[in-house]
């Protein structure tokens, strides 16, 4: 007897079925591939400003540091100044953001250096105050060229002269490290050895 039943139309039915299937799939998969390409790229747009950031926020050391030792016979040094500015090109920099710690071949370490000036443009009793000498703080002590209104920005231009305590340990034949570590931007090491003998003001080198 003849069938009289015909599977075509089945046939066309399963193929419309396969290929929605296929169709989902590379969706799904192009949505996938895309999600994780727009995700790299912004990375990478991320990684790219930071650098810039980071390579156009530094500062650098302008001229000599000075020892500073404030004691009748010294033995040891009480701050150091040094003088700062923006590398060529720079954009501005926020001190009041910046951290400043200090190592010495003595074994003393302070990983934070307290901020111990009344503004970022006075240093106050900050150099003659025995008790902030000997907790160790820092302060802006000159502003040169300075541009505008006073503020905490380090501008181009400027040379910012930041004088930092030092401990009990700074004495001769000494070499100390000072890190200067702005909100953003490369930090800044300042690495000097203490001559071997002391008079009041004297270079480092």
């Amino acid at each position: 007897m003849k069938n009289i039943y015909s599977e075509d139309a089945f046939t066309g039915l399963e193929a419309a079925i396969v290929l929605i299937a296929f169709v989902v799939v590379a969706a799904v998969f192009s949505y996938v591939v895309l999600g994780a390409g727009f995700f790299t790229t912004q990375t990478a747009q991320a990684t790219v400003h930071t650098g810039v950031a980071q390579a156009s926020s530094s500062m650098e050391i302008v001229g000599n540091v000075m020892g500073v030792a404030v004691a009748g016979t010294p033995t040891r040094l009480t701050y150091i100044n040094v003088s700062t500015a923006l590398t060529a090109g720079g954009t501005a920099m926020d001190l009041s953001q910046m951290v400043i710690s200090y190592t010495d071949s003595n074994g003393a370490r302070n990983p934070n250096v307290d901020f111990g000036g009344a503004t970022m443009n006075d240093c106050g009793t900050t150099l003659t105050d025995d008790a902030a000498i000997a907790a160790q703080t820092w302060c802006v002590s000159q502003k040169i060229n300075e541009v505008g209104t006073t503020n905490n920005l380090l501008e181009p231009n400027e040379i910012w002269i930041l004088s930092i305590g030092m401990p009990e340990t700074s004495t001769v034949n000494t070499k100390i490290t000072v890190n200067l570590q702005p909100a953003v931007g490369a930090v800044l090491p300042v690495t000097r050895t203490i001559p071997g003998g002391l008079v009041k003001i004297q270079p480092l080198y």
